[in-house]
């Protein structure tokens, strides 16, 4: 478990490091869509088979990011957290998860050793971090906590819709609702008795 100041900070990857695989990712149409209740099914049926495929290797697979969320509106793609032992070794997954149609497109060493694989149909990001990276807990901190609060669910999907318009990268997509988040952020890591 890591130690409680690392959950609620705000972890950065360094600002000089190129996380991209493949170069520099193209531009894209960002759509925020209304909740779909077929999301958490599909999350299952995806998680299924990336247990199916890594075996022992998937120590824990949680859905996470706004799809995660009943009635939030979201970006039509699924997000998910995969742990395993040790993200620097990619040969012990990226070959298994390459196999069901996954691209590694993201390593960012600086944070947490963070991987990214993308699956296109369905839209997937699958995110691989080790065991006790507070990045995994403050996912799961932030997604319950959008379930139980409404008020802060709707405030988060305003900022969603207002963050979409005249952008055609994710990175700054995200970047554009990250003073929303982080304040969001704050109140469930002080109801959680963490600040």
């Amino acid at each position: 478990m890591p130690d409680m100041k690392a959950i609620t900070e705000h972890h950065d990857p360094l600002p000089d490091e190129n996380p991209w695989v493949h170069g520099e990712p193209p531009k894209e149409n960002i759509e925020v869509m209304p909740y779909d209740p077929a999301w958490p099914a599909l999350f299952w049926e995806l998680a299924g088979a990336i247990r199916q495929a890594l075996g022992m290797a998937a120590l824990h697979i949680e859905h996470i990011g706004s799809t995660a969320v009943p009635l939030l509106a979201a970006k039509p793609v699924i997000d998910i957290d995969l742990t395993v032992c040790d993200p620097t070794d990619e040969a012990a997954y990226v070959p298994a998860l390459e196999s069901l149609g996954y691209d590694l497109i993201i390593r960012e060493p600086s944070w947490h050793q963070h991987r990214c694989l993308r699956l296109e149909a369905p839209r997937v990001n699958l995110h691989v971090f080790g065991p006790d990276c507070p990045e995994t807990i403050r996912h799961i901190l932030f997604r319950n906590w959008m379930r139980e609060h409404p008020e802060d669910r709707e405030r988060y999907e305003k900022a969603k819709f207002g963050a979409v318009g005249g952008t055609e990268y994710v990175m700054d997509y995200n970047l554009r609702k990250q003073p929303v988040i982080r304040e969001i952020y704050a109140r469930a890591l002080k109801a959680a008795g963490l600040l």
